[in-house]
């Protein structure tokens, strides 16, 4: 018996024999075509066969799984036309004389290089997507096939899965994933979420386990090639345990989220585009805590449109039915690269131009945006949540452009709602503003990521710096309590939207802090509530 450690993705306990995945290795290495306009052709048609491929996935998906994970396959299939994927294949090409494997293969790594640098996670993640695609069309120019099968119970054991490969698996001969790389945002991982999977990474592979019994347990990051008889029993009745509990928490839908003595708290989803809204709906959120805006403005070449915005909007506080959706501004800047924006690069994008930064600098963009929300916010119950705020100047600067889209939208007779506005708590100056600021505006929703970083001085994506990466140091732990106590002072609501507010080791320390609110992924509400719910 050996134990190997990993990273949880989804928690959960598998036990069965395990299939090591291998892909084909295809040579992209570079050569020198004779005829470039035949390689063009070359490549079109298999990045079309590609496409259709990924829409086959799609249509297989949405039936087996739901729309919401099998729009995957529409981000890939956006990926191929993008304009910047292919323009780098046919650079390559025409310039260089290049052969298309070769040229495919360099767009993806160069592309996907750009993604994995940026500072959101969600959007490093993407970084798999850009390769996932590339192999995709390398695969159909080399004759091969992407397919993948499963056709009795298995742990699938892989370097990397893709969501493709996820998505072919039969699901009922499918009991866990480990892999080497991916990480907690990879579509992967979300898949694994949506179809209760447990899954582990960061599981160096040995490709002796193939057909090896084994065990995966997700809650303790386990990996147990071979175990004896005591171990086996030992994980069968916590399997046991786990599938009971899951059972109970599904009576947990449809309940108040209270503790014993009676604490009211407001349990939101965090959300990243619209269909994410049917699984905030599916988990019992009371609402949308975190909309994530940047979603419209990624993956296209020019600025979305007012109404585009506005389509978007409209459409989760109508899936949402009357619970509060808070919309988060633009959040971009050098670490998401969009090449419309125009942005400079920078050393480092964390603390550099971006989110509110940019609004304020470039009010038409910022007034196009807050004009599509306004107008949505007749169709439901919408706020506003301005991110990266340090000043009272700014929050008064904001207020300012928010009244005169509201003048306009009343002289051209445009209905619109009673929109709450609040801003994002994640730097130390407005934790020492946030007396102030809660003279401003109606609620606070303290972004824990950041404002770990930024208060420990730790780039979060250093992994050199993990074992100094703390979210649990009385200083952040300081910072949140002062935010809290200034908010309440003058009337202001205050909600945690960082992955902290996920963290059960803490919720009864932000109940007892006097929190308010909530927003955690879709998956983590109900076994919040049941902890919230434990409290006294």
């Amino acid at each position: 018996m050996k134990r190997y450690n990993g990273k949880s993705i989804f928690k959960g306990i598998a036990i069965g024999k395990i299939r090591i995945l291998k892909k084909a290795v295809f040579n992209t290495e570079k050569r020198e075509v004779a005829d470039t306009d035949a390689e063009e052709k070359r490549y079109a048609v298999a990045r079309d066969t590609a496409i259709q491929e990924l829409q086959a996935l799609f249509h297989k998906t949405k039936e087996e799984i739901g729309e919401e994970t099998a729009n995957i396959f529409d981000v890939q299939s956006m990926l191929l036309a993008d304009d910047d994927f292919n323009d780098a294949v046919l650079d390559a090409i025409r310039n260089e004389k290049a052969n298309a494997e070769y040229a495919v293969f360099n767009a993806g790594e160069m592309i996907s290089k750009i993604f994995a640098e940026m500072d959101d996670e969600y959007m490093r993640a993407r970084s798999a997507d850009i390769k996932d695609v590339a192999r995709r069309v390398i695969t159909v120019l080399c004759g091969g096939s992407s397919e993948v099968s499963a056709h009795e119970p298995q742990i699938i054991v892989a370097e990397e899965l893709t969501p493709a490969e996820t998505v072919q698996l039969d699901k009922n001969n499918l009991l866990a994933f480990v892999t080497k790389y991916g990480s907690a945002q990879s579509h992967t991982a979300i898949l694994a979420r949506t179809i209760n999977i447990p899954a582990l990474t960061g599981v160096i592979i040995d490709a002796d386990w193939d057909g090896k019994m084994a065990i995966v347990d997700s809650f303790t990051g386990e990996f147990i090639i071979e175990p004896d008889e005591e171990t086996l029993k030992e994980k069968e009745e916590k399997r046991a345990e786990q599938l009971k509990k899951r059972e109970m928490l599904l009576t947990l839908k449809g309940q108040e989220t209270i503790t014993k003595s009676g604490k009211k708290i407001k349990l939101y989803a965090n959300i990243g585009n619209v269909d994410d809204a049917e699984k905030a709906n599916e988990n019992d959120a009371e609402g949308v805590g975190l909309f994530r805006s940047e979603f419209l403005y990624l993956g296209r070449s020019t600025y979305p449109t007012e109404e585009e915005q506005f389509v978007a909007y409209k459409n989760v506080a109508r899936k949402m039915k009357g619970k509060k959706v808070i919309i988060r501004t633009l959040d971009i800047g050098a670490d998401k690269q969009a090449d419309y924006f125009k942005l400079d690069a920078e050393e480092n994008p964390a603390m550099g131009f971006r989110a509110i930064r940019i609004c304020l600098e470039r009010p038409e963009l910022f007034k196009t945006q807050l004009r599509a929300i306004y107008r949505a916010s007749a169709f439901g119950n919408i706020a506003i949540m301005y991110p990266m705020i340090i000043s009272v100047d700014e929050v008064q600067k904001i207020k300012k452009i928010s009244a005169d889209v509201r003048n306009a939208l009343n002289k051209e007779n445009v209905p619109y709602g009673e929109v709450e506005e609040g801003i994002m708590i994640e730097t130390p100056a407005a934790v020492l503003m946030s007396e102030e600021l809660a003279q401003e505006v109606d609620f606070f929703s303290i972004g824990t990521n950041d404002l770990t970083q930024y208060t420990l001085a730790i780039d979060r994506q250093n992994a050199k710096l993990e074992n100094f990466y703390n979210p649990h140091h009385p200083a952040v732990l300081k910072a949140i309590k002062m935010t809290i106590d200034n908010g309440h002072k003058h009337g202001c609501w205050v909600g945690i939207c960082g992955e902290l507010g996920a963290d059960t080791e803490m919720t009864e320390t932000f109940v007892n802090m006097g929190i308010d609110e909530l927003s955690v992924s879709p998956s983590r509400i109900l076994e919040l509530r049941e902890k919230i719910r434990s409290i006294e």
